[in-house]
């Protein structure tokens, strides 16, 4: 399949062919695909190591225009530590089982097809906390760690049942009565398990996405289940394009830190 690689705007995108329609500017040079007929998109280092299993950071939410320039700095960093990037528009799924099922079959393709490890490091920003989460916990086993920038964590939060119902099947009273089976506050037990250690940084002054019911609920839970998780608290900032979201070098170095923990016997 021929691909078209071209700038604009400082944005690499790709345009496939027929065959695989898909098309989405990226930050960086990478590949776009469909899956599920879902656009989605995969940004390899240069110099992989052919004798491993490629280390990966799945991002989302993978909406229209996202990922975007303010991942840029990251990106580049996960690149140049051979760690790939990808991700998959499942649209406002808000964590939905279509939506899972979706990631279940990306994670499938790029571990079987493409040489990526079958654990993936996940990075959520915002909504994408909750597309995340709840593949997450259905598939511990295929999760290195969790970060997040100021992620969804609770429906309830946001974006609220009455928005978030729709894309479950279901009315707003129905998504309230079975909650705890979707809600990633309330579905933690498997991660911490499975020892998965979680990143969030957050802003006390987050009205869209509030820390104490979001991140900081996920934090009091999981350490009362046992599991690793560490939550940073940025002093007033709120739900915003602030350049200290995108350019953590704690966030970075947590994600380079255990995607590159290669444990052979569970990658292959």
């Amino acid at each position: 399949m021929k691909r078209i690689f071209s700038l604009l705007a400082g944005c690499f995108f790709v345009v496939a062919t027929p065959l695989q329609a898909a098309e989405k500017r990226l930050p960086l040079k990478g590949e776009v695909f469909t899956i599920d007929e879902c656009t989605a998109f995969l940004i390899l280092p240069e110099k992989p190591k052919a004798d491993q299993p490629i280390p990966w950071v799945w991002y989302a939410p993978t909406l229209p225009g996202l990922p975007a320039n303010s991942e840029k700095w990251m990106f580049d960093r996960f690149l140049k530590a051979g760690i790939a990037i990808a991700g998959v528009d499942v649209g406002e799924s808000y964590g939905s089982p279509k939506g899972r099922s979706v990631y279940s079959a990306l994670h499938e393709h790029l571990v079987s097809k493409r040489g990526l490890a079958k654990q993936a490091s996940l990075l959520a920003r915002s909504r994408g906390g909750l597309m995340l989460y709840c593949w997450a916990v259905e598939n511990p086993d295929k999760v290195k760690c969790i970060t997040g920038i100021y992620p969804v964590c609770n429906i309830a939060s946001y974006p609220g049942l009455k928005r978030a119902c729709g894309a479950y099947g279901l009315t707003a009273e129905e998504l309230k009565a079975q909650l705890s089976k979707h809600n990633p506050i309330d579905r933690l037990a498997p991660l911490a398990k499975a020892k998965v250690p979680i990143f969030h940084i957050h802003g006390d002054n987050d009205s869209v996405v509030p820390v104490d019911k979001n991140s900081a609920i996920i934090k009091e839970r999981y350490d009362k289940l046992g599991g690793p998780m560490t939550l940073e608290v940025v002093k007033g900032q709120g739900h915003n394009m602030w350049f200290g979201w995108f350019q953590s070098q704690s966030l970075v170095d947590f994600v380079i830190k255990h995607a590159k923990d290669v444990n052979l016997s569970k990658d292959r």
